[in-house]
């Protein structure tokens, strides 16, 4: 979602593409059955605006799954503002990065039960660069903080859950980064979530397999349809999520 309130989807934070109205696609989501929402605001950090809380109190009274909201918060009062509107989590991005005791601070006032922080993260560049980096500022701001580092300090402040997010993949339906996300399950001890890059079911049934159970988060995926990418709002039917699921019954049971 951008400052004009419309849902857009985005490639590596760039090139937006409107894709309708937020009520009306909670609305739509709500009839698919979807599993949780997640909303943020990519622009709320670039403009330095708080998070829209009209907006947010709408979409709430809407929607009937799992909401998560991101976008503007700084301070633990907005946290709860929003969590008293009735979304289950909060998301931070760039705030939990630049204020290391952010997270801390609003863990105790809502729960870290309903913290989630985002990690937005790009490869190194370079023949003798190997590993990821993570950005602040919709990908545009590198933070000098290792990626490992920052894992390790947000789960030491009470983090609640961790979302990957790969700006190289993100809006290109061209598979998760698998690599990134061995990378990072290994190293967090909390909920991990992986987003950017889901093109297809068997993009998530790939991930599942590579580093077995973990959140498997999707834009495109959900919004576009067919080769030319109609904007059209989708989600796997109770079928669809046994077969993405089934690889790992071995390993649950």
């Amino acid at each position: 979602m951008q400052s004009d309130e419309g849902l857009t989807k985005t490639l590596g934070f760039k090139e937006g593409k409107y894709i309708g109205d937020p009520i009306n696609a909670v609305k739509i989501f709500n009839e698919k059955e979807a599993d949780e929402l997640m909303i943020l605001d990519i622009d709320a950090s670039n403009l330095n605006y708080e998070p829209k809380f009209d907006l947010i109190s709408k979409i709430s009274a809407e929607c009937r799954m799992p909401l998560c909201y991101g976008g503007g918060i700084k301070y633990p009062k907005q946290a709860e503002k929003i969590i008293d509107m009735g979304v289950e989590k909060v998301a931070i991005s760039s705030a939990a990065i630049e204020n290391e005791s952010l997270i801390k601070e609003i863990s105790s006032a809502v729960g870290k039960q309903s913290v989630v922080v985002i990690l937005d993260v790009k490869k190194k560049t370079g023949f003798f660069r190997k590993g990821y980096e993570v950005f602040t500022l919709n990908g545009s701001k590198k933070s000098e903080i290792h990626l490992e580092e920052i894992v390790m300090k947000l789960q030491e402040n009470g983090v609640g859950e961790i979302v990957i997010n790969s700006v190289d993949n993100d809006g290109r339906m061209c598979g998760y980064d698998i690599e990134l996300a061995q990378n990072i399950k290994s190293k967090v001890n909390v909920p991990l979530t992986i987003l950017g890059g889901a093109g297809c079911i068997e993009d998530i049934e790939e991930l599942f397999n590579s580093i077995g159970l973990v959140g498997a988060a999707a834009g495109s995926l959900f919004v576009y349809k067919g080769k030319y990418k109609a904007v059209l709002i989708n989600y796997p039917n109770l079928e669809e999520k046994y077969k993405i699921c089934s690889s790992l019954k071995a390993e649950v049971s």
